[in-house]
């Protein structure tokens, strides 16, 4: 039997959500590329540049593998106004793990969008 139906809005909803998932980490990465930033300017940069949108409670287990992998490093930063922030900088295994991800994600990105080419104009 060929099951034919439309997807539901929560079953898509999932599918985007591990599509954001697989993305994260080479989003923050690459965020992390041109300086060093604490964790809410990495929240807003994901969201101005990429039009992410993180929860708090997501980035900073995910920055804390990421130390723990050597992907990033981290000091607290006296702030003039406020308390002391912690920010997060690539380290050299980090650069060099970003580049691979990119390529691996180009290469994914490319293939995936040869796929969904003939759907360009097709009607539903």
């Amino acid at each position: 039997m060929n099951d034919q139906r439309e997807p539901s809005l929560d079953e898509l909803g999932k599918w985007e959500i591990q599509v954001r998932k697989g993305g994260l980490g080479l989003a923050v990465l690459a965020v992390l590329w041109p300086e060093k930033l604490y964790g809410l300017e990495i929240l807003r940069r994901l969201h101005s540049q990429a039009g992410m949108s993180i929860p708090e409670g997501t980035i900073y287990p995910l920055l804390s593998r990421m130390k723990a992998e050597g992907l990033v490093d981290s000091e607290w930063v006296e702030a003039d106004a406020g308390h002391p922030r912690k920010y997060y900088r690539l380290t050299a295994p980090g650069r060099g793990r970003v580049r691979e991800m990119a390529q691996s994600w180009r290469a994914f990105a490319t293939g995936l969008e040869r796929l969904l080419a003939p759907l360009e104009g097709a009607s539903k």
